[in-house]
């Protein structure tokens, strides 16, 4: 009877909770909305409008297609930008990784100052960076690259940290048991046994940051966000929809191509 009781009292605390959730968001919404001066009534009856003005506007046609070329080179020029920008910062994230892990870093000191590097790293966001480098670098590939490059390092030097701690740790202190030195634990236990993991993150951020490029290429003056910012602003929406269209299919393959290698890493 006791537990029965438990029960439907753990059931009205979270039946209590989940009506204390919904109604807090509401009110944050309808705040919101009094504070910007939104109306929700406008807001939903443009929406009829908006999808017809899409249909009939934003859709590739015979001219735009002529520009297939131009949106081809700078969307190849964006693949290699996020490709490499990920790849390289994978290299450096593997270090920090290494040097601040739990199971194997060498030096408390040293974990400390890499994990905080990592942190400051990965809270700041893509698009800040863009705006911090735009000062340094001016509108090029360059900002567009480092903008990719910092913030794929912070990101993925946390989550090598993980991978390492949780799938390196019992192998590394079963080959130190052997008088193995810090080297050999590493090459011969620590990465082998996290690289499905760590291949894993690194394709996941290639395909973060091929969506990312897009919008850095619109702040940094380069790439296929440029492209289609230029298109836009003149009004070319046909032109702007094909660049639209070719960004969603490149992502679409390129994550078939990423859950492809996932599975075969895993199975």
């Amino acid at each position: 009877m006791k537990a029965r009781r438990k029960q439907v009292d753990y059931f009205t605390a979270k039946r209590r909770h989940a009506y204390l959730f919904w109604g807090l968001l509401l009110f944050v919404t309808y705040a919101a909305a009094v504070l910007t001066q939104y109306d929700f009534v406008q807001g939903l009856s443009s929406i009829p409008g908006a999808l017809v003005w899409g249909v009939t506007h934003f859709y590739p046609n015979a001219e735009s297609l002529a520009k297939f070329p131009d949106v081809l080179r700078t969307l190849v020029e964006t693949l290699l930008m996020s490709i490499a920008a990920s790849t390289v910062a994978s290299v450096f994230a593997l270090v920090f990784a290494l040097l601040g892990s739990q199971t194997i870093g060498v030096h408390a000191g040293i974990k400390l100052v890499s994990r905080s590097i990592a942190t400051v790293f990965r809270n700041i966001d893509v698009t800040a960076w863009s705006m911090i480098l735009l000062f340094s670098f001016g509108q090029n590939v360059m900002t567009g690259y480092f903008a990719l490059f910092f913030g794929s390092f912070g990101f993925l030097t946390r989550a090598f940290l993980e991978s390492i701690d949780e799938t390196g740790g019992h192998s590394a202190e079963a080959l130190r048991a052997t008088g193995a030195g810090y080297v050999s634990v590493i090459c011969q236990s620590v990465i082998p046994a996290a690289l499905p993991q760590l291949i894993s993150w690194i394709l996941f951020m290639i395909e973060t940051n091929i969506r990312n490029a897009t919008l850095i290429g619109i702040l940094t003056g380069t790439g296929v966000g440029f492209l289609f910012n230029l298109y836009y602003k003149n009004l070319d929406y046909n032109a702007a929809s094909l660049i639209v269209f070719v960004i969603v299919i490149s992502i679409l393959v390129i994550e078939f191509t990423s859950n492809y290698i996932r599975k075969v890493m895993i199975g």
